[in-house]
């Protein structure tokens, strides 16, 4: 079968059509942003990748088209498909009909830490013989890969929110079927498609409807939205955490080291090991705790999956030391929304004390972009020594008026401008968080440059 893949060089496309060839289909793609490492690893696997939307890459017809979400109606490839009745799908749909049926799917879900807590997941069974298959929103470096067949019945499976296509405006993750299913938290995000925080519990209570009962549900108790999704009706057995004693929660996690890098787990009051790991910051030990219980679902029992978790290297883009020049260390993260930069900078600021952190920060999620953030973005950096931040022409509000109950922050609207200014300061022992869910312009590398 021919496949092309409109959209194929987002993390989850790429990963789909991993899956895909590994399948023995015939797969090509297109996408208006053609760069590495996806083209590079895409184009390693054979397959052709064009640049843009013209309908000749449709010439001669393939046997369906996937459709990424990023693609709406006026796209030309698209017009073309509908107009010649070509068969379509989503990539959602796809996976759930040709990769996901009759296989014991482990989702993750949440507004944050879906990457991270999945990749942990597939590195847990991994380690211990499972072999599963995963696709996940990012390159775990266990792996070096976001996507596998594997070679069981058990596939983990990062669960996005985020709508499924232009055609079909359900979540992702009602596609997946998943029989365990971590909700790590839930926050108000993605203001393109959603109109408010009850828009999504919506959606994620589509997904436990469809839980079965004999799978599991995983969450953390103190959270206030996922408690409301739970109530409105749950019809399969739950696993709930937490990290305060006072509570009655069955599974319970405490730090040991201030920065989260050593933790006990703990069962029904029976302390189960420690976790020790590189890993830091309140967010990670919840991930891994998390991925510990999902893993005991399918018969991994915790002591084994908590030595496996020292092993686990990170992801990449999730506080990756991208290097160290003149003592100055240099880190690239992911994290684009208030709760997920406030934790982070804590992780941070546990493990490094009173050294100089300078947040360097690319507001560009369309949450972002609309100003939904403006008045907690500046709170959520209180615990950087200085913040710099880029005001793209497309963010539609003020940054440096947000930003002046901010002891140090610089607000340019040039990257080289930002740049200039960032070598002019920093010194040894400082640690340079750059926080961007895009490319920034190169900046992490453009920066090490300068420096050295």
């Amino acid at each position: 079968m021919h496949i092309h893949i409109l959209g194929i060089c987002g993390t989850f496309m790429g990963g789909l059509a991993t899956l895909a060839r590994g399948l023995g289909h015939k797969v090509t793609g297109s996408d208006l942003n053609v760069y590495p490492p996806m083209s590079t690893l895409l184009e390693e696997q054979g397959i052709e990748i064009i640049q843009g939307f013209d309908v000749a890459q449709l010439k001669p017809q393939p046997d369906v088209v996937v459709i990424g979400n990023a693609l709406s109606r006026g796209n030309p490839a698209v017009e073309h498909v509908l107009n010649n009745n070509i068969p379509y799908t989503s990539g959602p749909q796809w996976l759930a009909e040709h990769v996901l049926q009759q296989r014991w799917v482990l989702g993750v879900a949440g507004t944050h830490g879906k990457t991270t807590t999945s990749s942990m997941l597939a590195w847990i069974l991994e380690a211990n013989g499972m072999k599963p298959g995963f696709l996940i929103g990012g390159v775990a470096k266990n792996f070096g890969v976001s996507a596998s067949l594997g070679e069981s019945d058990f596939f983990v499976i990062e669960a996005d929110e985020y709508d499924t296509a232009f055609f079909d405006k359900r979540s992702k993750f009602v596609h997946y079927h998943p029989r365990t299913v971590i909700l790590n938290n839930l926050e108000f995000d993605h203001a393109d498609i959603f109109s408010d925080i009850k828009a999504i519990q919506t959606q994620f209570h589509h997904l436990i409807r469809i839980v079965p009962e004999n799978g599991l549900v995983i969450y953390p108790q103190d959270e206030k939205y996922l408690s409301e999704v739970l109530q409105q009706g749950c019809w399969t057995p739950t696993a709930v955490f937490s990290d305060n004693e006072k509570t009655e929660a069955d599974w319970q996690c405490h730090a040991i080291k201030d920065d989260y890098s050593q933790f006990e787990v703990i069962y029904q009051n029976k302390n189960l090991g420690m976790v020790k790991w590189e890993l830091i910051g309140r967010h990670n030990m919840f991930n891994g705790l998390a991925a510990i219980i999902a893993a005991r679902h399918i018969g991994i029992t915790p002591n084994y999956a908590i030595e496996t978790l020292a092993k686990f290297e990170g992801i990449k883009r999730r506080m990756e030391v991208r290097g160290v020049v003149n003592d100055i260390t240099v880190y690239d993260d992911f994290a684009h929304h208030p709760t997920a930069i406030k934790t982070t900078l804590d992780g941070l600021r546990r493990q490094v004390g009173a050294s100089r952190i300078i947040a360097v920060l690319e507001p560009r999620s369309n949450t972002m972009k609309q100003g939904v953030h403006a008045k907690t973005l500046a709170d959520s950096l209180q615990l950087a020594d200085c913040v710099f931040a880029l005001q793209a022409d497309n963010l539609q509000w003020d940054l440096a008026e947000s930003f002046k109950v901010l002891k140090h922050s610089n607000v340019e609207s040039r990257v080289d401008v930002l740049l200039d200014k960032l070598v002019a300061m920093v010194k040894p022992g400082d640690h340079v968080l750059i926080m961007s869910n895009g490319g920034f312009a190169g900046i992490h590398q453009k920066l090490l440059n300068m420096l050295n």
